[in-house]
């Protein structure tokens, strides 16, 4: 599913909206969505970078709910419920630029061979270990296929080479990938 320039010019709009509301103590705006497209259920992460570094990024893997739902609930939960950071100050409003994924739905693969390093993100499971990177991550740090792998793992909280075990699940996906700079 690729999104036109409006639907995406529409969720961004929607997150910068309602990060500014949630900062500044305010009723989250109540958005009006016609798009068939943005009424799909999908999986989104909504990213938050402050002069360029993560700032913080939370998302669902799966569709759960509608994509507008989705992205207004996940800029929230990056704004104030990353763990990594503590909650954002309005303050810090000014610095940010946004980026929102898209992501199709989640493929198993048998083979390393499947993933394209810069269009699959990986979704790797062991036992109730799991970690996902997007697909601009690989890209941002140059990494070839087997760092990819290998920083998924450590993602996951699992030794850097356990995706060579043979219990370990390597799913791809892809993801329509924009923000403040498109």
């Amino acid at each position: 599913m690729e999104l036109t320039k409006k639907e995406k010019a529409t969720l961004l709009d929607m997150v910068k909206k309602t990060i500014a509301a949630k900062v500044n103590n305010k009723d989250i705006p109540k958005f009006t969505v016609d798009s068939a497209t943005l009424k799909e259920k999908r999986g989104a992460f909504v990213t938050l970078k402050k002069r360029g570094h993560l700032r913080g990024c939370i998302g669902y893997i799966k569709a759960v709910q509608p994509l507008w739902e989705t992205v207004q609930e996940m800029a929230v939960a990056a704004a104030f419920h990353d763990p990594r950071f503590p909650s954002l100050k309005p303050d810090e409003i000014r610095d940010l630029t946004f980026e929102i994924s898209v992501l199709s739905p989640l493929q198993r693969i048998k083979d390393i061979n499947e993933i394209e390093v810069g269009k699959h993100g990986l979704y790797i499971i062991r036992g109730y270990n799991s970690g996902l990177l997007l697909p601009q991550v690989a890209s941002e740090y140059a990494w070839d296929r087997e760092l990819f792998l290998k920083e998924t793992c450590s993602k996951a909280g699992l030794p850097p080479q356990a995706w060579l075990d043979k219990e370990t699940e390597i799913y791809i996906f892809s993801a329509d990938y924009f923000g403040d700079a498109d």
